[in-house]
């Protein structure tokens, strides 16, 4: 039998065909979006530690719920503080966070960039570690 259709000349196509072709290529698309969020939750762009007194951590999200804090960096006394938002996703992570509410602390960071919406967290930058500020530090020469 020919593929060509002998009214018209053209040639035809079988719908299974098509239909294949359209789900190979929108299987195609999830398996790229996918394996794009692994690689951007995954793979950090930078990471970092910053200090300051934790003020403010809530768990949020309408459907992947994470904790957000906020972080108060001041540089001199009587000035204002910047403050930094942050994300925490681990439970474990979370504990270390709420115990420091209230103190000064040292916060170890990653930052995620590309990340779509809020899905994730509310900020690029994700807390996996607290300590408390004075923990761990070297002590202070003698003058």
């Amino acid at each position: 039998m020919s593929d060509r259709d002998p009214a018209s000349g053209t040639i035809r196509r079988e719908r299974g065909g098509i239909v294949l072709w359209l789900l190979g290529g929108l299987g195609l698309v999830v398996l790229l979006i996918a394996g794009y969020l692994l690689f951007a939750l995954n793979v950090s762009y930078s990471d970092g530690e910053r200090s300051g007194v934790l003020q403010k951590f809530s768990r949020k999200g309408w459907v992947i719920k994470t904790w957000e804090g906020e972080l108060a960096m001041t540089t001199v006394p009587g000035v204002a503080p910047v403050l930094w938002n942050f994300t925490v996703r681990d439970e474990a992570a979370a504990q270390q966070v709420s115990a420091g509410l209230g103190k000064p602390v040292v916060v170890h960071y990653t930052e995620h960039r590309g990340l779509p919406g809020n899905l994730f967290g509310e900020t690029p930058y994700f807390v996996d570690n607290v300590r408390l500020a004075g923990e761990g530090a070297a002590a202070a020469p003698e003058l």
